[in-house]
């Protein structure tokens, strides 16, 4: 593929920008802010940024005067590394590595390591948000054997109708084109008022219905999770599924187990042990989790996943392990591999 155009070409063809400079003097500028704090910053991409990090590494041991060192050498290892064998490190190829450096394997597990403490994302820092506090909407609170609803009323919208415009409409001596604006003002005011409460009652009723089908998820834990689809909630409390759609979006629930999005509540189904359903969400965590505990000299294959799952009662075949490992963006059995 063709190398990607210089930083340096773009700026100088922009019209809004008229430079009185040559692109080399671009170029000796871009590098002297590359190396401002934080170090690795208006880099293209993650490559240069960790280089920039590594070059600027490297001139604070030649200012130091020292002699020439093993971390001279290590960080001479790691330019060589992220500058010819990135896709090779990017797939843990440490002996196909050290044998295009010519460097002893433990080398180059060292400059993996120096590469690994580097920032990849050095303007972040100079970035902080304060963190998202979640406020839930509902609150699922057990009272004996059963659940109860308790709605956040504080932001849901408190409307009254100011009373002076209802005796402005029962005036004699009133205009009659002020009657009719306000009689119109009046009628939809109303109309606004029983729209908040009639989605205060989906959202009553969404929740309801969640209970009734996820009450060993509330009372037992994230892995008792059943499947459950938006059109069938929608289909029992009598409104379209996109009306159940909207009553949940954005909407966090508390509950015994912590706070959720309602969303959370809603996954397809795949066949579980004795023709019981399990919910996607509940695969996705059982795959993610044997990865997690894998070998990582012998990591599993998807093939080897699959079995296991079917050993549980769960029916799924490779296609779909691979389909839902690649949704988590976890790598290929080749790629989580860690050579000797």
């Amino acid at each position: 593929s063709a190398e990607p155009r210089p930083a340096t070409a773009k700026i100088l063809r922009m019209p809004s920008v008229r430079p009185n400079f040559g692109r080399a003097a671009l170029r000796e500028a871009l590098e002297i802010v590359r190396q401002m704090d934080p170090v690795g910053v208006a880099c293209r991409n993650l490559q240069e940024c960790l280089v920039a990090q590594i070059r600027h590494h490297q001139q604070l041991e030649e200012d130091l005067d020292g002699e020439e060192g093993a971390n001279r050498q290590v960080l001479a290892d790691c330019v060589a590394i992220l500058t010819n064998h990135l896709k090779a490190l990017q797939k843990k190829e440490f002996k196909e590595i050290a044998k295009g450096l010519g460097r002893p394997q433990e080398a180059v597990v060292q400059a993996v390591e120096y590469i690994r403490r580097l920032d990849p994302r050095p303007g972040l820092r100079y970035n902080v948000e304060e963190p998202r506090l979640i406020e839930p909407d509902v609150a699922f609170i057990k009272q004996g054997d059963e659940y109860l609803v308790i709605m956040n009323d504080d932001d849901m919208p408190q409307l009254r109708l100011n009373p002076t415009y209802k005796k402005l409409l029962s005036r004699d001596n009133a205009e009659k084109d002020v009657r009719t604006y306000v009689k119109e003002r009046y009628k939809s005011a109303i109309q606004l008022m029983k729209n908040i409460e009639q989605r205060k009652q989906t959202i009553l009723r969404v929740c309801y219905a969640i209970i009734g089908r996820q009450q060993e998820f509330l009372d037992q834990g994230i892995d008792q999770l059943k499947p459950m689809m938006i059109k069938d909630v929608a289909e029992e409390i009598g409104v379209h599924p996109s009306t159940v759609s909207r009553a949940v979006a954005n909407k966090y629930a508390h509950t015994p187990q912590g706070v959720f999005e309602l969303r959370y509540f809603f996954s397809e189904s795949v066949n579980g042990p004795e023709g019981s359903g399990t919910s996607l969400l509940i695969l996705k965590r059982r795959v993610k989790k044997l990865i997690e505990e894998e070998d990582s000299s012998r990591p599993l294959t998807d093939e080897q996943i699959t079995r296991i799952l079917q050993s549980q009662g769960i029916q799924v075949t490779r296609r779909t392990v691979a389909k839902y490992r690649e949704d988590m963006n976890i790598p290929s059995t080749h790629q989580r591999r860690v050579k000797d």
